[in-house]
């Protein structure tokens, strides 16, 4: 599957999308694929603060638990409850349907130094 353009990357494998002043944060589909069969997902609640490159959240998979790491400081403003219910979005659509977290942004000047799809390819080709 082919990265997409216009979002930005984080070496922690988040990716986040600007969504009127918003930003739409999910894991990448390098990262699903490595995790395996999600079975859960622990997010955080509507209100709380996150802070870039701290953990946020976890993923839980058949073979592992991985922290989530925020690529951006900010407030949630909106969480995916669906994914509570249906871990497997997160292998099936991980751009779309498994959005996890959308966050007000305390520092935007956090989102410029994140990867454009180019670079976040040529970071997993070589890992």
């Amino acid at each position: 599957m082919s990265t997409p353009t216009g979002l930005k990357y984080s070496d922690e494998h988040e990716w986040v999308k600007e969504e009127n002043g918003n930003y739409r944060i999910g894991i990448t589909h390098f990262a699903q694929s490595e995790l395996g069969d999600i079975v859960f997902v622990e997010l955080p609640e509507v209100g709380d603060e996150i802070k870039a490159d701290e953990p946020f959240g976890s993923v839980e998979s058949v073979k592992t638990v991985s922290e989530l790491y925020a690529p951006i400081s900010g407030k949630v403003v909106e969480m995916n409850a669906e994914l509570e219910d249906s871990p497997e979005f997160v292998n099936e659509s991980p751009y779309e349907k498994a959005w996890m977290i959308v966050v007000e942004p305390s520092n935007v000047s956090e989102v410029d130094a994140l990867m454009s799809a180019e670079d976040y390819d040529k970071m997993t080709s070589g890992e």
